[in-house]
């Protein structure tokens, strides 16, 4: 049986100055690698340069690490500064991704449905929530459930959560309508790692109820955010946003079931993405290769 042909994806963020690409692409050819994807952006505000490039081999048989600790050879001088990141990881890497909920369904069952369709390039371990009757959709799709109490001690429930996250050693946390303000600790623990999905487009309405908020300000859009889960509650770096217009006939209740909508396409976008490793996330900031 032939072997397939390894691709690879590069992530790179450093200060901007002339011939990085060619630098890179001079060392990733060394390699034996060819590219068959390219996206770089330079930041006029910070002069923060950003890459990402897909790679495949080219008679020469690579290994992540083969690659990376090329690149890194290489690349010395430029990798040798402040600022500067690089990344290398084999495209066939399937994230294992736990899921959590609330009491709200659609998040949830969308993603799973994404998943189950293959839409999503992951391995959804698990599902917790903070509701038993969750546990119905995570069975739809045969996925292990878990119900955490967060009525009582709310500490004990995170660490609670905080142990599932680990045993099932989950690389990134999905926040699908999770209702619960998770303590700065375990966000901190798991930056750049927890994704959340709020319902408004960020920053206007951030906190409770923002529907109720959105319609008493009598807004003409809402929204939703798919964010990066920070120790600033709904301040996290943007991954995507969705929005739907509304009119003054709407009530609040007609707002959560539009907005329902928004909430679904953005967090599902917003997930790709990180997936795929499309997002170079900067300062508070993120810069997107879609």
């Amino acid at each position: 049986m032939m072997r397939g042909i390894s691709r690879f994806r590069i992530m790179l963020s450093c200060p901007d100055r002339r011939g990085i690409v060619a630098e890179v692409s001079q060392a990733i050819a060394a390699q034996g690698g060819t590219v068959v994807t390219a996206a770089q952006f330079t930041d006029p505000a910070s002069h923060q340069f950003f890459m990402r490039y897909e790679v495949e081999e080219d008679g020469v048989e690579l290994t992540e690490e083969g690659l990376r600790k090329g690149l890194e050879s290489g690349l010395a001088q430029l990798l040798d500064g402040p600022n500067t990141e690089l990344t290398v990881k084999q495209d066939v890497q399937r994230p294992r991704v736990a899921l959590l909920a609330s009491k709200a369904s659609h998040c949830l069952v969308d993603v799973l449905q994404r998943w189950r369709t293959r839409e999503l390039p992951c391995d959804i371990v698990c599902v917790i929530a903070n509701h038993a009757h969750m546990e119905e959709y995570a069975g739809w799709f045969k996925v292990p459930f878990h119900h955490v109490d967060f009525t009582g001690d709310k500490a004990a429930a995170f660490a609670q959560v905080d142990k599932l996250l680990d045993d099932y050693t989950v690389d990134l946390t999905v926040l699908a309508r999770f209702m619960q303000v998770f303590p700065d600790s375990i966000s901190a623990k798991r930056a750049g790692a927890m994704i959340n999905i709020h319902h408004s487009f960020l920053p206007s309405f951030a906190g409770a109820r923002p529907y109720d908020q959105a319609h008493a300000r009598g807004v003409k859009l809402v929204g939703a955010t798919c964010h990066y889960v920070t120790a600033d509650l709904d301040e996290g770096p943007i991954i995507d946003q969705e929005v739907v217009r509304i009119s003054h006939r709407d009530t609040p209740a007609d707002l959560r079931r539009k907005g329902r909508i928004c909430e679904r396409e953005a967090l599902a976008r917003g997930l790709r993405l990180h997936l795929e490793d499309r997002v170079f996330v900067y300062g508070n900031r993120t810069v997107i290769f879609d």
